[in-house]
């Protein structure tokens, strides 16, 4: 069963827990969080809502691997209002999913989840109608997907808070 537990760590991830995909919660609540557009992305990207498709739809994808492994990254900020080092991680946090992406060659299929919509490509084609670039290696969303990041969090045994002036990030790979 690749990967190892260590090869996350060795990216520079923090933590992960290995989950079975059967055991994620999907909730339409949350693809409605998705639908108010909090985060800017709806509608913007092949990788989140609405062209994930369905919560069901969602549940039914990663429900098609047949092991999961839920990873993080803790990122000290000066303060609980420090913008720049939540950005700041964001971004290193999705360079370090590259990074495992780029380690992953060995498995026959995976996907990653990670954190808001895809950021690849400079311009997405969605919803202009240009095919997507990067359709089988695109991150998609965990939020996007009707996933409650906390709760996926405790089912791999890691911590969803990880102290003051802490954002921990999170992902998540399907594979087989």
């Amino acid at each position: 069963m690749f990967p190892e537990t260590d090869l996350f760590s060795k990216v520079g991830f923090s933590g992960c827990g290995r989950i079975s995909p059967a055991d994620i919660k999907f909730y339409d609540e949350i693809r409605k969080i998705c639908v108010d557009n909090r985060c800017r992305k709806y509608g913007s990207n092949y990788a989140c809502p609405p062209a994930v498709g369905s919560v069901e739809e969602c549940r039914q994808r990663c429900n098609s691997y047949k092991y999961a492994v839920v990873f993080n990254k803790i990122y000290l900020l000066e303060d609980s209002f420090d913008i720049e080092g939540m950005t700041a991680g964001s971004a290193d946090f999705r360079r370090l999913c590259y990074v495992l992406q780029d380690r992953l060659k060995e498995l026959p299929r995976y996907r990653i989840l990670a954190n808001g919509g895809c950021t690849r490509c400079a311009k997405c084609g969605y919803p202009d109608g240009a095919p997507c670039a990067f359709p089988d290696t695109a991150f998609h969303s965990v939020e996007g997907y009707g996933i409650v990041v906390s709760e996926l969090a405790a089912l791999a045994g890691l911590k969803y808070i990880n102290g003051e002036n802490t954002m921990t990030y999170f992902g998540m790979l399907l594979h087989d």
